[in-house]
């Protein structure tokens, strides 16, 4: 077999780092994207290339994608996390930005690089379980993701055509530098390195959907299926109960 041409997007931290990691070991070609110069060049001698931009910026997006021929696998997987703490006092500024980076950057991301992807290879989004449910302070962060879920679903429908799968992938919650910062429970906590690990296995079967860990994403689930007001109920005494401990 070839070796694969793998396109990281958020590669300096958290799970892109991880999946670099593993594509390198595993031989792959990784290009390696981020908006941080200096942690790219940490990792620059073990990339087969890296591409210094902001992923809110089309033109340099644009610039980057000019020195790139073709992909076997492109991952999006940059993004932020940041939460509503007064939802009574709605944080504009905040939701937008995070909606330009979680969401609107994608058009510009598939714009430049979706014509990269050759015939078998396959688009990643690393999306969220948040999507599975509604969470307290969650508005923009969910919005975003729930936005990633139908464009990669919608997606997969039309590049059945041109031999492309799309793969989206839902983690529950997994150690990185953003959810560092978090001072709630996560339950079932993952690293990155794990998280990586689940993510290359189901590309490697190209499924079209991965959530993880079950033991958490099926209870989310089955929550879904419960009456509005049960779930509501136990989600906002839990959220209250953590705000009261702080």
């Amino acid at each position: 077999m070839s070796t694969q041409t793998v396109l990281i997007t958020g590669a300096t931290s958290g799970i892109g780092l991880a999946l670099f990691e593993q594509y390198v070991t595993q031989g792959a070609n990784v290009i390696a994207c981020g908006r941080n110069e200096d942690k790219l060049a940490d990792i620059a001698s073990r990339a087969f290339k890296t591409c210094n931009f902001d992923i809110t910026q089309p033109v340099q997006i644009a610039s980057a994608a000019e020195e790139i021929e073709a992909l076997d696998l492109l991952i999006l997987n940059a993004g932020d996390c940041r939460y509503i703490d007064d939802a009574k006092n709605f944080d504009g500024e905040l939701f937008a930005n995070i909606i330009d980076t979680n969401l609107s950057s994608l058009g510009a991301l598939l714009q430049y690089f979706l014509p990269k992807v050759k015939k078998g290879g396959q688009v990643v989004f690393v999306s969220s379980s948040a999507t599975i449910l509604p969470f307290p302070r969650s508005e923009a962060y969910g919005a975003s993701k729930a936005g990633m879920d139908y464009l990669a679903n919608s997606l997969r429908l039309d590049l059945v055509e041109h031999g492309i799968d799309v793969t989206l992938v839902h983690p529950g919650f997994v150690s990185t530098p953003l959810t560092d910062k978090n001072n709630f429970t996560m339950p079932f906590l993952l690293t990155s390195e794990q998280a990586a690990t689940r993510i290359i296995t189901g590309i490697n079967k190209h499924q079209k959907y991965l959530h993880f860990p079950k033991r958490l994403t099926l209870m989310m689930k089955i929550f879904a299926f419960l009456p509005s007001s049960l779930w509501q109920s136990l989600i906002t005494r839990k959220h209250n109960t953590n705000k009261e401990s702080l």
